[in-house]
């Protein structure tokens, strides 16, 4: 029989995963809110508004029956943001079925709390289902367009993320598995804090010299962080870390590479998003990795510079300046 899989989340990474999964043969439902949406998209064979010139193969259905994508899958792949990662569990918790699995593409920290993917799961789950949390150098268009990619899927449970990797692998995308949730989740998180603060030095014209200096000192941050919540420094130099962290600081397929370039210009949050019209991700993530890092006494300059200007509290030129007058300091430190 066909493997049947429930994507739910129909923006951009959401489409693309689920054209992808049609491709490697798998029957699958697309699932979104919006009732009317979702009947253009199956009519039209292409999400046209997140994902336009990406047809949607055969074996790929959409609609908004989201009860009736619950009870005809085997597994799910949830690709909401974040933020509403909890909502999205609880809507979904009577609806599972025994053993159902699911695989988590959002990258974030849940707003308020700080808590890691795995930690909102076992709250609202418990350890009742088998997940696995989805990660790496992604960006929706290409992966739609079927170009060459490659992700890693961290899993406690080895044989979830195995099962999932063999999924996904093929055809162009490679899959990694790993069993470093905290490290794989915080890469996810922060990388998107460090786009925005390269964004901002890109767009103030501070050339090549000071990108480099950040990336590399953002993924210093990066992995003093997941060390300190549990994970292990090299998965930052993997797929989730180092490999999110070039992609999303240096191409301006990247909306928050593409809010730092618009904070840069002095417009206001609520303008750049306006203007990028999609979710920033490390806009929320940004004060929670903070909060998060504060909690545990981790050092994260770029984090706390990229979080001020986000919240107003000083300008891009401020920031840039703060960062430059840190004093001199061991490199491994």
């Amino acid at each position: 029989m066909t493997y049947q899989v429930a994507v739910l989340g129909a923006g951009s990474f959401g489409t693309a995963l689920a054209i992808h999964l049609a491709r490697r043969g798998a029957s699958v439902r697309l699932w979104g809110r919006d009732a009317a949406q979702m009947a253009e998209i199956q009519q039209q064979r292409e999400n046209a508004r997140y994902l336009p010139d990406c047809p949607l193969p055969a074996k790929l259905l959409a609609d908004a029956d989201l009860a009736a994508a619950v009870a005809d899958s085997d597994d799910l792949l949830l690709a909401t943001p974040s933020h509403a990662l909890r909502g999205m569990l609880s809507t979904l918790q009577p609806l599972l079925k025994a053993g159902q699995g699911l695989a988590i593409a959002c990258k974030g920290l849940e707003p308020d709390s700080g808590k890691l993917i795995h930690e909102v799961v076992a709250d609202v789950l418990g350890a009742a289902h088998p997940f696995s949390v989805i990660s790496g150098p992604t960006f929706a268009k290409e992966l739609g367009l079927g170009l060459p990619t490659a992700v890693t899927i961290a899993s406690d449970d080895r044989h979830y993320a195995e099962k999932f990797a063999h999924l996904l692998h093929g055809d162009g995308f490679r899959a990694y598995w790993s069993e470093d949730l905290p490290g794989v989740e915080i890469g996810g998180a922060a990388k998107n804090v460090m786009a925005i603060g390269v964004g901002i030095a890109d767009g103030l014209g501070l050339g090549a010299n000071t990108r480099a200096a950040l990336i590399t000192r953002g993924l210093a941050e990066m992995m003093r962080l997941a060390e300190a919540l549990g994970g292990k420094a090299e998965t930052l130099m993997g797929l989730s870390g180092m490999g999110d962290l070039v992609l999303t600081c240096t191409d301006n397929q990247s909306r928050n590479r593409r809010m730092g370039l618009l904070l840069a210009q002095n417009k206001s949050v609520a303008e750049a998003s306006a203007e990028i019209r999609q979710v920033v991700e490390g806009v929320k993530a940004a004060p929670e990795v903070l909060r998060v890092a504060q909690r545990l006494g981790v050092e994260m300059p770029i984090t706390t510079a990229v979080a001020a200007v986000l919240t107003g509290r000083i300008s891009a030129v401020e920031a840039v300046a703060q960062l430059a007058k840190r004093p001199a300091k061991a490199e491994l430190t």
